[in-house]
């Protein structure tokens, strides 16, 4: 969901999309889940942060879309809440589980149950979500559309805020 509801409201507010996913792969020539599989998590974790660093300091309007693990890092952080509004989607870990079909594709929830995964993996992570984000939605019951309207909503009313 993140990247699909990202380039959403990029398009709704007429900006660029960036996914820091891409621009790991783009860095580093490889896949994440060859990057994950060559050097492992740290690795991949340390390329994340200069990524996040990139994106962090373009000049143009952008919806940047992070993986799950970005918030843990307190540079990733920082980063994010210097350059912008940051939105916080989050969802159960059963409507997770189903969004990611099983975890194709995910280092992470490739060798585990993905829900028994994505629960521990919540319990860890959201401290750090609740430090990186202006706000969060619950994105449970939401459609794809209804999301990306809502993230469109906080992002102009922080802009709002800060005028």
């Amino acid at each position: 969901g993140k990247s699909t509801v990202g380039r959403d409201c990029a398009s709704l507010l007429g900006f660029e999309f960036i996914d820091t996913d891409d621009v790991v792969e783009a860095q580093s020539a490889m896949s994440i889940a060859d990057i994950f599989a060559t050097f492992g998590e740290a690795e991949f974790r340390r390329r994340e942060v200069l990524a996040v660093a990139d994106v962090a300091r373009t000049p143009i309007a952008a919806v940047i879309a992070c993986g799950g693990g970005v918030a843990l890092d307190p540079a990733n952080r920082k980063a994010l809440r210097a350059t912008g509004v940051v939105v916080w989607l989050d969802a159960t870990p059963e409507v997770l589980a189903k969004r990611v079909h099983g975890g194709r594709g995910r280092p992470l929830l490739a060798s585990v149950d993905p829900l028994v995964e994505l629960t521990r993996m919540r319990s860890l992570r959201e401290p750090a979500y609740d430090a990186a984000a202006d706000a969060r939605i619950d994105s449970t019951a939401l459609t794809r559309s209804a999301t990306a309207d809502a993230v469109v909503q906080i992002y102009e009313r922080e802009v709002e805020n800060v005028r």
